[in-house]
């Protein structure tokens, strides 16, 4: 009796030091070797929300989003080829597109990005929506011979707000060898 009462006492105790953090989910992408953890409340967006919010044959295949889904996280394995030697003239390529498209682009910082070992292109921006602006942080890499692309996304009144939590989130990406 004393045994089983210093047990439940000890695991009384541990569980009130153990640290509180928020939990994040863990995403991923199915055998391709890329996950990361996404904000405490995120949740997966149905194939419903996904063609609302992205209305093209070019959607990405998972998103993950907050309530409201006025913040989101797009990412995905995309077929493109993007070798690791074209990276800069990649970007530069990515960045007159977007400025002949993206409607009211305003650019908050473009460059390459070294996140543990793996050079990446980051883009940062607002630009106008339908409905409302919206801030972009999209950062694309070549993966298994294909093109790996994040596009962490929210209104642009919501941003400050999320922003810590999202950048905690873009720190926790995980790719996997080639």
């Amino acid at each position: 009796m004393k045994n089983w009462i210093l047990t439940l006492c000890l695991a009384a105790v541990t569980s009130a030091l153990a640290p509180t953090a928020a939990s994040a989910a863990t995403f991923t992408i199915p055998d391709a070797g890329v996950s990361f953890n996404a904000p405490e409340g995120f949740t997966q967006l149905t194939a419903e929300e996904i063609g609302s919010k992205y209305p093209s044959n070019r959607a990405p295949n998972f998103v993950v989003g907050n309530a409201r889904r006025t913040t989101t996280i797009a990412f995905d394995l995309k077929p493109q080829g993007l070798p690791k030697d074209k990276l800069p003239q990649a970007k530069a390529s990515f960045e007159t597109l977007f400025d002949r498209i993206i409607p009211g682009i305003e650019w908050k910082e473009k460059k390459l990005l070294d996140m543990r070992g793996q050079q990446w292109i980051y883009f940062e921006m607002t630009s106008r929506a339908i409905d409302t602006d919206i801030y972009n942080i999209m950062m694309v890499t070549p993966h298994r011979g294909k093109m790996l692309v994040f596009n962490f996304n929210s209104t642009k009144g919501e941003f400050p707000a999320v922003e810590k939590e999202l950048r905690k989130s873009l720190e926790t990406i995980a790719v996997a060898g080639e």
